[in-house]
């Protein structure tokens, strides 16, 4: 009986280095002060998508060329569960211990937006106030982990479907 390739060791493997990779992207741009550039900041994302790409390829060459949408789909979301402990993990050490003014420098840009909106002093102090409340380590933490699976998700439906191979019935 053939030995099938284990989706969670592939996983893992391009979990952790997408992981690394982001951790030294995001400290370099929190270091250069380019941490509220959007398009920088989400560059992050195609990251992602590298990994889950050369995962589901990985993961399809160590299983005799076959891969189907499921063990794709799976891989791809495992692949950014991954990413979204470690890379939380990280981001909530960067916040706590290496740079504590980077939730402030957010808060400011947000306040900036608002008024440049024309909200009024009321609203904007009101928007802040709730804003506030979810700006926790914990739920920050969560928010994060979420958010990278629910991404992973709709990358890996996307990408599963183009890598997919499905082994042949008669054979």
């Amino acid at each position: 009986m053939e030995e099938q390739a284990s989706t969670a060791r592939v996983a893992l493997k391009y979990g952790v280095l997408a992981s690394v990779v982001i951790m030294i992207y995001t400290t370099i741009i929190n270091i250069a002060g380019l941490s509220q550039n959007k398009i920088l900041s989400s560059l992050a994302f195609v990251f992602m998508i590298v990994a889950i790409v050369l995962a589901m390829k990985d993961f399809r060459e160590k299983n005799h060329g076959y891969m189907s949408y499921g063990e794709g789909l799976g891989l791809g979301t495992l692949v950014s569960a991954v990413m979204g402990l470690l890379s939380s993990a990280f981001t909530m050490f960067y916040m706590q211990f290496i740079d504590n003014t980077l939730l402030t420098q957010g808060m400011d840009k947000v306040r900036e937006d608002m008024e440049r909106k024309g909200m009024d002093d009321s609203q904007i102090d009101q928007a802040m106030e709730l804003s506030q409340k979810f700006m926790s380590p914990g739920i920050v933490f969560a928010i994060g982990v979420f958010g990278y699976v629910l991404t992973g998700l709709i990358i890996s439906l996307i990408v599963a479907a183009i890598i997919r191979r499905e082994k042949p019935v008669f054979e």
